[in-house]
């Protein structure tokens, strides 16, 4: 198996504070993570580092999906990121379009051009998420777990090797929160890596994964 992340001794810090020190793991192809720890642990600022939205101030390694995070270029940024999928607690749907038209802004934004390709990458994720029949409906008018199908088949739009999924649950009823883990597990068995950060322990051992403890500003795996 390969590893699609691999960090090692790596130091992140925000706002000249430090978060995590030492921080080494690595995620094979279509593993299953949890990234479990008390608010404030360093979870989410550990994710950010991922998709480059919060800088690794040093470390011996830093891969994601064959970039080196430590020497990565600005403009190399997008392409990393066109690879992974985001998913956050907040949803962040623009509010002023459907949820098919939030999916074709995405799939233009990251340079789909021909039309007959949009059309038929939207209905291939909508499908996957169980969401063919809402995709015309704006995000007020979606339950908060329906709206989270949405944010999932987004993140899915330009088949990534890795999603990563910050607290998905947070906002949701249990319900709908086994829902959407149980999604997350599915696209998993199929060869996606899927990394989660949350705070539930109970599904933890609802979907078991390998589990990922922030302690003390340091990664027990």
């Amino acid at each position: 198996m390969s590893n699609i992340i691999e960090y090692k001794k790596v130091d992140i810090e925000r706002a000249d504070r430090l978060v995590m020190k030492n921080v080494s793991f690595t995620v094979e192809k279509g593993e299953f993570c949890y990234l479990v720890g008390r608010v404030g642990s360093g979870k989410s600022s550990l994710m950010k580092t991922m998709y480059c939205e919060v800088p690794i101030s040093n470390g011996e390694k830093a891969d994601v999906l064959g970039f080196d995070l430590l020497n990565i270029k600005k403009s190399k940024v997008p392409m990393l990121r066109r690879q992974i999928g985001i998913v956050f607690q907040d949803f962040q749907l623009l509010q002023d379009r459907s949820a098919m038209s939030n999916l074709r802004f995405v799939l233009q934004a990251t340079g789909w051009k021909d039309k007959n390709d949009i059309e038929e990458r939207i209905e291939e994720v909508l499908k996957a998420v169980g969401m063919q029949n809402k995709a015309y409906k704006m995000p007020h008018e979606l339950s908060g777990g329906e709206q989270q199908r949405i944010v999932i088949a987004r993140a899915l739009l330009n088949k990534p090797e890795l999603i990563l999924a910050d607290e998905p649950t947070g906002n949701l009823d249990p319900q709908t929160g086994y829902q959407i883990i149980s999604l997350l597990h599915k696209l998993s068995a199929e060869g996606t890596a899927v990394v989660m950060a949350t705070h539930n322990m109970q599904m933890v051992e609802e979907f078991p994964g390998r589990v990922m403890r922030c302690v003390e500003k340091e990664l027990l795996s």
